[in-house]
């Protein structure tokens, strides 16, 4: 086991864990951030999208080790100063979550795009998200609220 400082959601975080072990499982077990969900354990579903230097990673499939130094964004980081971001308010508006389960990572790999792409087409949405996998949506109202919310970026 190492001793390890992450900085979380704009905090400094010590965690005490072995270096090969998955983000996910640092984030929900031993920070006990759980907005990042366990689904497949091997990279295909997205649910466990968190931002780490800004790039969408699968964090079940992030070593701990990678981490180190890099500013890593979880969906408790992203409402400021008692606001909902954009996107938050967008997915609630178009009503894009239903389960929710998937819902964080979905927002998050959103955030990713839009801080690259600030007014995404439709296409650019469906590319973007096609490794972030919603039962419950059809993604219809996902890209609705993704759209939204470019067309208010500046």
């Amino acid at each position: 086991m190492d001793e390890i400082t992450l900085q979380v959601n704009g905090e400094d975080r010590v965690v005490v864990a072995e270096l090969w072990e998955p983000l996910l499982e640092t984030l929900r077990d031993r920070l006990h951030l759980i907005g990042a969900k366990r689904g497949c354990d091997d990279g295909g579903c997205g649910a466990c999208t968190v931002l780490v230097d800004g790039a969408a990673r699968y964090s079940c499939m992030t070593p701990l080790a990678r981490c180190r130094g890099k500013e890593i964004l979880t969906i408790e980081g992203l409402a400021a100063n008692g606001h909902l971001h954009p996107l938050q308010e967008n997915f609630s508006r178009y009503d894009a979550a239903q389960c929710g389960y998937c819902t964080s990572g979905m927002i998050l790999m959103s955030k990713a795009l839009l801080d690259k792409i600030p007014h995404p087409g439709e296409s650019d949405i469906r590319w973007y998200l096609v490794g972030n996998l919603c039962r419950c949506t059809g993604y219809r109202k996902i890209v609705q609220a993704v759209l939204e919310t470019g067309k208010g970026s500046k």
